[in-house]
């Protein structure tokens, strides 16, 4: 399978999940993507088409903090991290709520991991 059927999979399925999901300010939408390196979060009010809050794996100390306290498996735990980050800024916001889209891509790996992270924090789903 070439990488542009698998995209065009990925977007499909994209599509089916937006159908369906709608971000509010109460509740926002947690959109991920993920890239080969980083891991990107926003939460997204879909009503006002703003950004509530957002959290990558490129904020860099919290990329050393990790990278230096694990030797493998770094990319799950910088995706946790980056869940945990996110749920704190939505804390203090007061938001305790979110619906989380997955943005086509399957969940498992890194893509759960950061739902984890942001469930150990306190984020309903």
């Amino acid at each position: 399978m070439s990488q542009q059927q698998k995209y065009q999979r990925r977007l499909r399925r994209k599509r089916s999940i937006r159908k369906t999901i709608t971000g509010t300010a109460e509740r926002p939408r947690l959109s991920i993507n993920r890239s080969l390196k980083h891991v990107y979060l926003q939460a997204i009010d879909d009503v006002s088409g703003h950004t509530v809050a957002a959290a990558s794996s490129l904020n860099d100390e919290l990329v050393q903090s990790l990278i230096e306290g694990s030797e493998g498996g770094q990319s799950m735990a910088i995706s946790r991290a980056v869940g945990k980050a996110m749920a704190r800024r939505l804390k203090e916001k007061n938001i305790e709520r979110a619906v989380f889209d997955r943005n086509g891509f399957l969940y498992h790996g890194r893509i759960k991991a950061v739902a984890d992270g942001a469930r150990e924090e306190g984020l309903n789903f």
